[in-house]
C-alpha cells in the first residue's frame, strides 16, 4: 500500500481514538484500591486510638465518581471529537484520491512518452531510408556529401531522442512503483501505444458538487469542531459538579480485615468554580474563537481553491480542443510539404536540406499535437480530482465518485501482462 495512504489510515485512527477518549466522561468511572502497610509513627504522636508506635494498616475499597454534565462541556468534547473524525475520514479520502490522480496523471505522461517514442521509432527508419536513398545517389554521383552527412545527422539526432524519452518513461515507471507501493526494480509496464480515454466532461458543472470535495468536507468538519472548542471554553464560568462515592474496609489487623466493623463509605456530591484565575478563562475563550476565526478562514479558501481549480481546467480543456484543431491542420501541411519535399529531392529539383527541414517540421509538428493530447487528458484527470473524483451527486460529501475508480480500472487493466505484480499493484490504489 502507499506509504501516503497509511500514513492517513494512522491519523484517521488516532481521531477515531480522540472520540472515544471523550464519549468515555460521558459514564461514571469505578476504581478498586488497597494497601497493606506497616507502619511506624511519630512516639510524640502515636495513632488515634492505640499508644503502639508500630502497626499495621490494611486497606480495601472501591471508589466511584460522576461529573453529570450540566453546561455541555462533556457534550461539546464529544462533538468536537466527531467532527475532527469526520474530517478525518475527508483527509483519508482525500488521500486516496490524491494518490488515484496521481497515478492516473504520471500513467497518461506514461502512454504520452510511449507514443513519442513509437513516433520517434518510425522516424528512425524512415532517416535510415533516406540515408541509403542518399548514399546511392552520392555513389552515382547525383548526391553530394554533404547531403549524405546532413543525412546521418538527422538519423542520429532521432535516436538519440528516442534513448531520452525511453529515459524519461523509465522515470514515470518507477513513479508509479512507488505510489503503489512496490518498489521500482521488481515493477514494469509494457509499452502501449493504443488511444487512452477518459470519461466525457460535461461543460455546465454544477457548483454544489464541490461540497462533495473531501478537502471541504474536512475543512467544514474542522470549523464545526472549533465551533464546539468554543463551547467547551465558556463551560470553564460555570461550577462543575460531582458525584462521589466510597466503600471498603480498614483494619489493623489483617486476621479482622473484613468485620462488619472495619467497614467504610462515603457518598456526596462535590462543588468546584475557580473565582480568581488571573485571566485564564478568558485567555482559553479568546483562544478557541480565534481558532474558529482561523477554521472558517481555511473552510473558504479551500472552497474558493476548489472553484479556481475547476474553471482552470474547464478552461484548459476549451483551449487544448481548439489547439488540437489547428494542430491538425499543420501537422497535414507538414506532412504534405514533407511528400513534396522528398518528390522534388529524388527528382534533383532540390539538395537535401529542403527534405531535412520538411521532416524536422513534420515530427516536430507531430510530436506538438501528441503533447497537445496528452495535455487535454492531463487537464482530464486534473477537473475529476477537482470536482471530487467526478461530477455524480453523492449524499456523502467524502465519498469518491466514480469517474476516477473507474479510470483506475481500465488502467489496471492496461498493465504489465507478463508480471502480474504490476496488475495487482495498478489496482490497488481502488
Amino acid at each position: 500500500a502507499s506509504p501516503n495512504l497509511a500514513a492517513a489510515l494512522a491519523r484517521h485512527e488516532q481521531a477515531s481514538a480522540y472520540r472515544d477518549q471523550a464519549r468515555a466522561a460521558l459514564y461514571p468511572s469505578v476504581t478498586i484500591d488497597g494497601s497493606v502497610e506497616r507502619n511506624r509513627s511519630s512516639e510524640m504522636v502515636p495513632p488515634e486510638g492505640s499508644t503502639a508506635h508500630h502497626y499495621n494498616s490494611n486497606r480495601l475499597g472501591a471508589n466511584a465518581s460522576y461529573e453529570p454534565d450540566l453546561w455541555g462541556r462533556v457534550r461539546n468534547t464529544v462533538q468536537a471529537g466527531e467532527a475532527n473524525l469526520a474530517a478525518a475520514d475527508a483527509d483519508l479520502e482525500s488521500a486516496r484520491l490524491s494518490l488515484q490522480a496521481a497515478l492516473v496523471d504520471d500513467y497518461v505522461r506514461l502512454r504520452g512518452l510511449d507514443s513519442e517514442e513509437k513516433l520517434l521509432q518510425d522516424s528512425v527508419m524512415a532517416y535510415q531510408k533516406a540515408l541509403d536513398l542518399t548514399a546511392r545517389r552520392q555513389q552515382g554521383g547525383i548526391a553530394s556529401g554533404l547531403d549524405v552527412a546532413r543525412a546521418r545527422t538527422q538519423l542520429q539526432t532521432a535516436r538519440a531522442q528516442v534513448a531520452t524519452t525511453a529515459a524519461a518513461r523509465a522515470l514515470f515507471e518507477h513513479a508509479i512503483a512507488v505510489l503503489v507501493g512496490e518498489s521500482p526494480s521488481n515493477f514494469a509496464i509494457a509499452a502501449r501505444t493504443d488511444p487512452l480515454t477518459l470519461p466525457s466532461i460535461p461543460t455546465d458543472v454544477p457548483g454544489a458538487l464541490l461540497q462533495r470535495r473531501p478537502d471541504i468536507a474536512a475543512a467544514e468538519r474542522r470549523t464545526a469542531a472549533a465551533n464546539a472548542g468554543v463551547g467547551i471554553a465558556r463551560t470553564a464560568w460555570f461550577p462543575s459538579l460531582s458525584l462521589n462515592g466510597s466503600l471498603g474496609y480498614a483494619s489493623f489487623a489483617r486476621s479482622d480485615w473484613f468485620k462488619a466493623s472495619n467497614l467504610f463509605w462515603s457518598i456526596g456530591p462535590g462543588l468546584a468554580l475557580d473565582l480568581i484565575d488571573g485571566g485564564l478563562r478568558d485567555a482559553r475563550l479568546r483562544q478557541a474563537r480565534a481558532v474558529l476565526d482561523e477554521a472558517g478562514a481555511n473552510y473558504r479558501a479551500t472552497a474558493l481553491g476548489a472553484f479556481a481549480e475547476v474553471e482552470d481546467n474547464l478552461a484548459l480543456l476549451d483551449h487544448y480542443r481548439e489547439a488540437a484543431k489547428q494542430q491538425d491542420l499543420a501537422v497535414a501541411a507538414a506532412l504534405q510539404a514533407q511528400d513534396y519535399a522528398l518528390t522534388r529531392y529524388r527528382a534533383g529539383i532540390v539538395n537535401y536540406l529542403e527534405v531535412t527541414t520538411a521532416q524536422s517540421a513534420a515530427l516536430q509538428t507531430r510530436r506538438d499535437a501528441l503533447a497537445l493530447e496528452i495535455g487535454r487528458l492531463r487537464a482530464s484527470v486534473a477537473l475529476i480530482r477537482a470536482l471530487g473524483g467526478g461530477w455524480t451527486t453523492q449524499s456523502n460529501p467524502a465519498a469518491p465518485a466514480t469517474a476516477m475508480n473507474g479510470t483506475g480500472n481500465r488502467l489496471a487493466a492496461k498493465a504489465h501482462q507478463h508480471d502480474p505484480r504490476a496488475t495487482a499493484a495498478l489496482a490497488s490504489f481502488r
